[in-house]
């Protein structure tokens, strides 16, 4: 049958999730960092999540499409509301909160891990994560986990994390990422940790331009790590 139904672009879409709750039929869900909507007899066709989305993602369309069912979309927002199986989902980008080592090792032992959650690549953490609210924000350069010894313990400890590399990736993406998190997660401070290297600033010029695009005035810091592995 032609009618009206719900039509999310990929494009725009920045993954923040704002659509997830507004939809009432349970039809949108976050897959792989974009908004789908799961199947066309869970949506009502009638756009309670248009005014919802930052991005302007969300439309209203008519196209040929399955007959809403309302037994099918209560079913499909039960199933949402229910407790996540351990098992269930991709790991790599499944929100997963844990508890990390009781203390950060001391110094010259490189002692547990002092990870908080998963993921922690910052094209997986969606703006409502819930490890954002509250919380110490470290962004850093994928190569400085590696090359700081102590990263885990000087930079991790008790703070929430994202991480990637402006070198490879697409930093105008991460600068619309960064801003949805700024924008929507209460976050207390972000501090940047990046390699000394000078395409690695790219990395501190997109939380920059982030934080001014949220208009928050966030603390702000940057931390530089030598190839070596020392700090700058």
């Amino acid at each position: 049958m032609k009618r009206t139904i719900v039509s999310i672009d990929e494009n725009k879409c920045n993954g923040c999730g704002i659509c997830v709750p507004s939809c009432a039929e349970g039809a949108i869900k976050i897959i792989n960092g974009k908004a789908k909507l799961l199947a066309d007899n869970l949506c009502d066709g009638l756009g309670a999540c248009l005014g919802k989305c930052p991005m302007d993602a969300i439309t209203v369309a008519e196209r040929e499409a399955d007959a809403y069912d309302e037994a099918a979309a209560h079913a499909a927002k039960a199933a949402a509301a229910a407790p996540p199986e351990r098992h269930g989902g991709c790991p790599g980008s499944r929100l997963m909160n844990f508890a990390p080592a009781a203390a950060p090792a001391p110094a010259g032992d490189a002692g547990a891990s002092q990870l908080r959650h998963w993921p922690v690549k910052l094209e997986l953490v969606p703006p409502h994560a819930p490890f954002l609210d509250g919380a110490n924000l470290v962004v850093a350069a994928d190569c400085a986990a590696v090359a700081c010894a102590s990263f885990h313990r000087d930079f991790l400890a008790g703070n929430s994390v994202v991480i990637g590399c402006p070198k490879l990736n697409d930093t105008a993406a991460y600068v619309e990422r960064l801003t949805a998190i700024f924008t929507q997660a209460k976050l207390k401070s972000v501090t940047v940790v990046r390699m000394e290297v000078p395409c690695c600033m790219g990395l501190t010029l997109a939380v920059q331009q982030a934080v001014t695009a949220s208009g928050k005035k966030l603390p702000f810091a940057e931390r530089i790590i030598g190839i070596r592995g020392n700090e700058q």
